[in-house]
């Protein structure tokens, strides 16, 4: 059976020394190249590390370092928006954005007001890194020292204000106030952060009292409803009844300063008349006999008068000019 296969020999090519040697030489070069070249994306900034030692940093481009382990990169995202969550933790973002609350997010959201009550409080902070090398070598576990200053920076905020500050009118100002004091310990522990805006998400009353608390918070909103419309009313009545009094009494006014001004007029005119009568007695006396009638007749013109047999009637519309004559 043997003799019915004929024999097959695999002969391999012979390849010559010279040629391993530049294929290796080329490997090496590869994987040197490819070890020395890297990429720096615009929102970033690398941080070069030999031996360990912290000795350039790199901007955005292509860039090359020391291969084998020398020299190592760590990028660092300076101008990318950082976000840091507390009392929730968002695990799908979207238009319908889901969160997840753990064991840990419930501890670090309850919190103590500065009046003994307490508050379940969720909030953010947003921020930057603006200096890379201390970040990365000031302090270790920059992203857990930050979350712990956080939490101090938050809770003492709180404490200092009374609850309804702080679920209500005060929220905005704690908030600045929290975010400058979180600022002043990045700047003193030198873990080169910046922040740029801490908001408080959601601020309410622990579950088992938030009943009694809307009702609570109901009955001030109607309160304070009742004493703006009762300031509202006071304010149309009060202006309106001093703009009458006001109108009232400068008529008054007018009206006495008429009847003075008539009396005052009135006396001169009767000290002038009794002037002339005194000089000229008769004529004074027919004169004014005959002002009397002028001014009398007219008024009566539609008064008549009959002549002796009572037949004709005689108008007096103009006997006041005849008299004159």
């Amino acid at each position: 059976m043997r003799g019915d296969f004929p024999s097959m020999e695999i002969k391999l090519p012979k390849i010559k020394g010279g040629v391993i040697r530049i294929a290796v030489i080329a490997v090496v070069v590869l994987i040197l190249l490819i070890g020395s070249i890297y990429q720096i994306s615009p929102e970033e900034i690398g941080a070069i590390l030999r031996f360990g030692k912290f000795v350039r940093t790199t901007d955005p481009g292509l860039h090359f370092k020391l291969p084998l382990g020398i020299e190592r990169l760590t990028k660092v995202p300076v101008q990318r928006q950082l976000k840091m969550e507390f009392g929730f933790r968002t695990t799908r973002p979207g238009v319908r954005t889901e969160y997840r609350t753990t064991p840990e997010t419930v501890r670090e959201s309850v919190m103590l007001t500065g009046d003994l009550n307490v508050v379940v409080m969720e909030w953010i902070v947003q921020y930057k890194i603006k200096d890379p090398y201390n970040y990365l070598f000031k302090i270790r576990d920059v992203e857990s020292t930050f979350r712990y200053m956080n939490e101090a920076v938050v809770r003492k905020a709180v404490g200092d204000n009374a609850v309804d500050e702080v679920l209500t009118i005060g929220r905005a100002r704690i908030a600045n106030d929290a975010k400058e004091e979180l600022q002043t310990l990045c700047d003193l522990y030198e873990i080169g952060i910046e922040v740029n805006q801490l908001i408080f998400q959601d601020v309410n009353p622990p579950d088992p009292v938030k009943p009694s608390f809307n009702e609570v918070n109901e009955a001030l909103q109607e309160k304070e409803r009742k004493i703006n419309e009762a300031w509202a009313e006071y304010n149309q009545i009060i202006p309106k009844a001093r703009g009458e009094a006001e109108q009232t009494i400068r008529a008054a006014e007018g009206y006495a300063a008429e009847r003075i001004n008539n009396a005052e007029g009135d006396a001169n005119r009767f000290q002038a008349i009794y002037k002339e009568y005194a000089r000229a007695p008769l004529v004074t006396r027919k004169r004014l006999y005959l002002e009397a009638i002028i001014d009398i007749l007219p008024k009566i013109s539609k008064k008549i008068i009959f002549d002796e047999n009572q037949k004709n009637i005689i108008p007096l519309l103009n006997l006041g000019e005849e008299v004159k004559k």
